[in-house]
């Protein structure tokens, strides 16, 4: 890649070394080990990682002192914020969001250097976790406003709202280590609950500027801030027995691992976003360039690096010359490029070892039959790898099984929809497929079978997360409960409910409760 000068704006001028962690309202001191953090982008013309700061290797004594924190604030639900009205809890969310929106350039600048994700993308990234914030507040103000009532059935009175869990663990992932982590932490933190948080292994300095924001809007205790290894710090908070949720964004590995060390896992509710295998299907009849334009995004965007990226295409046997000719010209016609230049779709790999692993993928694939069939396909710079596009594939290859999350494209033909169908109901993954084609005749059966094997089928349109007001979920190794600004406020709380026989002497009491609004739970209040 030809160097450019960057931006004075997004220069690292002075390393950011992380100090302090949050624990009971207390941003503490760690002059323990700790981590350099590097990007894989350079800052020179020869190239060289960048270092970027570094941030504690805390101990599990720091993780225990979280949980101590964690626990205190929650007090078995007798604590101030589990007990605290809605509206003041909202007031405290919309405080920090609030202080969020000010540290936007610098959230921004450390997307770009700690992932490599492109400046339109991590505006966008930001930008859209503001708004789930305020979307989250809104939904949870309705939900508020459908519970102010009671309900009476069979001589019973009934006023039936949603409670917290207690404490959660919340681990994000470095894809989207702001939007998709605080897609965990914001829902369980407006119902009630309180959290130890430990971000993603890359991706962490970003939060670095919104650590006081999140130490001065909430209560003590309500946010615990973690940073070091996961098998450090998640696995012995998970031993305690004193995790009610676990809610993490990765892979099905850690998700079970982190389970297994639970003492009593039938307690333990999980909330859990995983990888998935997502196919594109192009029917014989689908508009080819838009096909090719969706799959580019599907594939390509953000360098494969998604959950909700499409990983395999089956393409029918009667178009597939057409479209593996437009589409090897649109990848490779693809800018390279550092994530602030304009136009640059491809940028580089923030996983050190990323390029071997997928050069790995090819050379299996292309021992076993397949062809490289774009020519810039596996070429290498100091940081990236240049996507692939690989056909034929079987499934002999490691690159049909895996999620690659990376640039390679393995592509299948058909001449029966059956197969792709089968392929899909065999798969350990069952999030999202895309469908392209224009036959309603065709469409809709296929359709009907695809909702039972994904939980999105996308009609000529690559898969995706948003709008966040959708549901986001998946099948099998894919993910486990449900996660959009309505279905999250339900994933991290439970239906409770006070009953009271109909007769004069309960109702005397209620109504003194509700005239002198004695209790924060019975309430009849109207949130504006």
């Amino acid at each position: 890649m030809e160097f450019h000068p960057i931006p004075e704006n997004f220069k690292i001028t002075q390393p950011i070394h992380q100090k302090t962690y949050l624990v009971d309202g207390e941003l503490k001191s760690w002059n323990g080990a700790t981590s350099k953090v590097y990007s894989t982008i350079s800052s020179t013309v020869d190239y060289a990682p960048t270092l970027l700061g570094s941030i504690p290797l805390l101990e599990k004594e720091q993780a225990f002192e979280a949980l101590d924190a964690a626990s205190a604030a929650y007090n078995n639900g007798q604590g101030l914020w589990p007990t605290m009205k809605v509206i003041d809890r909202i007031a405290c969310m919309e405080k920090f969001v609030s202080q969020m929106k000010t540290k936007r350039d610098e959230v921004v600048k450390y997307l770009m250097w700690e992932i490599g994700k492109n400046y339109n993308d991590s505006q966008k990234e930001f930008d859209r976790t503001v708004d789930y914030i305020y979307d989250t507040i809104d939904d949870y103000k309705q939900l508020d406003r459908n519970s102010a009532k009671f309900h009476k059935h069979s001589g019973v009175y009934a006023h039936i709202r949603r409670g917290p869990l207690g404490v959660v663990l919340c681990l994000g992932p470095y894809n989207y280590p702001l939007n998709e982590t605080f897609a965990l932490l914001i829902p369980a933190l407006i119902m009630g609950n309180t959290t130890i948080f430990k971000p993603a292994k890359l991706g962490v300095l970003l939060l670095t500027p919104l650590m006081e924001a999140f130490q001065n809007s909430f209560p003590k205790g309500v946010v615990n801030i973690l940073f070091g290894r996961g098998r450090t710090l998640a696995s012995p908070l998970m031993e305690t027995g004193k995790i009610d949720v676990l809610a993490l964004i990765g892979h099905s590995n850690s998700a079970n691992a982190l389970q297994n060390t639970h003492p009593k896992k039938n307690r333990l509710r999980i909330v859990l976003g995983l990888e998935a295998k997502n196919p594109a299907i192009v029917l014989p009849d689908a508009d080819l360039d838009l096909a090719v334009k969706e799959c580019i995004a599907g594939t390509l965007s953000f360098n494969g690096q998604r959950c909700t990226a499409l990983k395999i295409l089956y393409i029918h046997e009667s178009i597939f010359q057409a479209f593996k000719a437009k589409f090897c010209a649109e990848v490779d016609a693809l800018k390279f490029g550092n994530p602030w230049e304009e136009g640059a779709m491809l940028t580089p790999l923030p996983e050190v070892d990323k390029p071997d692993y997928i050069q790995g993928l090819i050379a299996d694939a292309v021992s076993k039959g397949a062809a490289v069939l774009n020519a810039k396909g596996g070429q290498r710079t100091d940081n990236y790898i240049y996507p692939s596009v690989l056909y034929p594939v079987d499934k002999t290859m490691n690159v049909y099984h895996e999620e690659q999350f990376g640039p390679v494209i393995p592509i299948m033909t058909f001449n029966d929809i059956q197969k792709p169908l089968n392929d899909m109901a065999e798969s350990n993954y069952g999030q999202q497929v895309s469908v392209f084609g224009k036959d309603s005749n065709t469409l809709a059966p296929l359709i009907d079978s695809l909702v039972n094997l994904v939980c999105r089928v996308n009609l000529n349109s690559s898969c995706q997360r948003g709008p966040d007001v959708f549901p986001f979920t998946g099948r099998k190794d894919s993910a486990f409960s449900t996660l959009s600004v309505r279905d999250a406020l339900r994933s991290f709380s439970i239906r409770t409910f006070v009953a009271a026989k109909d007769n004069p002497y309960n109702s005397g009491i209620l109504k003194e409760m509700l005239d002198e609004k004695q209790s924060n739970f019975i309430s009849t209040d109207y949130l504006l």
